[in-house]
């Protein structure tokens, strides 16, 4: 197997590394002290464009980039958001960094409030994650009793406060907008943009937005140079991937690799297989809301652009594989539950299209589909996207348009025979 540099995992398997003392012996803050006491906001800013490090929440914007937006001009409080509410179905990687390496965030967040001249960053983590929460906070508790956070940031007199916000457990407030009506106190709606939330985003208040895995490539970038993360990786995508990989594989579980890894490699190599011995049928690259690939497309990087040119995404990173028992009728059930339970209802073609398409694929699966069901599903989710104020339009028919277009044949036998045709091959073969 082959072997990488550990970047974002290096200390989750070092004991007690969630503690600030384990965190110090290892270099910690070291970066953010480095920033603090002899680098400009501006010289930060080109430095993390240089390494080509990209938005890990799922967006893949760049981070530099990003920051850039921020007005200079603005006489408004400038704020940090951090975005932990880690909903999309499986997907597992934030979760490690809160419980594992929290400082490294807390140093993350440190970097990035003095690269956009903030001085509060909130923390906005998903409400069932009890205890990654209960850890962060700890840490947050450490760094102020070091003077590394508070009035007095490494004695330079920069201010910095992290307020830790607990989500309620909802899926929409993963997008950015949303989350910030949440952290208001409001219900958690997706905004329309423009404005865009650099110039108009919490309280009103120029905001950057950024993932909990983006901000965990901070240090690194400050201690060993943006050149060296860059190569890490592949063109355009800079540094390491926490690939979260479940489902029908030997051994599922978190894999730090280099963006650009082939598909192929971190399920046979890194995941040790398909399980029991099974052929592979389908693999979800980058979680519930990115486009299936067959069993055929597997030899792809996983990278932003390799991805997208396919019609898929890396998204989150969420890899989920299926063997060849999987009944994609069942699957796309499930996916089919999951967006029209997660649905705000702000917009209609959302609200109502999740629910027309739940209907439809629960009477195919109980077996009572008709002829024109497929095509009539295919047009509702083609008909969702690009007609929504976020992209929760685009995300939910996604998996509905792409399982029926790869698997139609699939779809065809279950609706006219009212039943699975894995049910048949399974009886012949007895």
């Amino acid at each position: 197997m082959k072997s990488y540099p550990k970047i974002l995992s290096k200390n989750f398997e070092v004991p007690h590394a969630q503690h600030i003392g384990v965190y110090l012996s290892g270099g910690g803050y070291e970066a953010a002290r480095k920033v603090y006491t002899s680098w400009k906001p501006e010289q930060l800013i080109e430095e993390v464009k240089k390494s080509n490090l990209r938005g890990l929440g799922g967006a893949g914007f760049s981070t530099g980039m990003k920051w850039a937006f921020i007005p200079k001009d603005s006489t408004r409080p400038h704020y940090v958001v951090v975005n932990a509410d880690e909903g999309e179905p499986g997907t597992f990687k934030d979760r490690y960094i809160l419980c594992k390496d929290p400082h490294a965030l807390v140093e993350g967040i440190l970097i990035a409030c003095f690269a956009v001249g903030s001085h509060k960053a909130f923390v906005y983590i998903r409400g069932e994650y009890v205890e990654p929460i209960r850890i962060f906070r700890e840490a947050v508790r450490e760094a102020h009793e070091k003077g590394f956070l508070g009035k007095n940031v490494f004695g330079t007199g920069y201010e910095v406060e992290i307020v830790i916000h607990q989500g309620a457990g909802a899926y929409i407030c993963g997008e950015e907008t949303a989350l910030l009506e949440s952290l208001e106190g409001k219900k958690g709606f997706p905004r329309l943009k423009p404005p865009f939330p650099a110039v108009k985003g919490v309280f009103g208040c120029p905001t950057v937005i950024n993932n909990v895995e983006t901000l965990a490539c901070l240090p690194p970038i400050v201690n060993l140079g943006a050149e060296w993360f860059a190569k890490l990786g592949c063109e355009k995508n800079g540094g390491t991937r926490l690939y979260s990989v479940s489902g029908h594989v030997n051994r599922p579980g978190l894999y730090e690799l280099p963006l650009g890894t082939p598909l192929r490699e971190i399920i046979e190599e890194h995941a040790g297989g398909v399980w029991k011995g099974r052929q592979l049928k389908a693999v979800i690259p980058g979680g519930i809301s990115a486009s299936i690939l067959r069993s055929d497309e597997v030899d792809i990087k996983m990278d932003f652009n390799s991805l997208a040119r396919v019609g898929s995404m890396l998204g989150s990173a969420g890899v989920v594989v299926m063997d060849e028992t999987t009944c994609m009728v069942t699957t796309l059930l499930v996916a089919a539950r999951f967006f029209a339970h997660e649905s705000c209802g702000q917009c209609s073609p959302c609200r109502e299209g999740t629910g027309w398409v739940l209907k439809m694929i629960e009477r195919i699966y109980e077996g009572h589909g008709r002829s024109q069901d497929l095509d009539n599903l295919l047009d509702i989710g083609k008909n969702m996207m690009g007609n929504t104020i976020c992209a929760f339009g685009d995300a939910a028919p996604t998996p509905v348009i792409s399982y029926i277009t790869k698997f139609r044949a699939e779809f065809e036998y279950h609706v006219r025979h009212g039943k699975c045709d894995l049910e048949d091959r399974s009886q012949k073969s007895e």
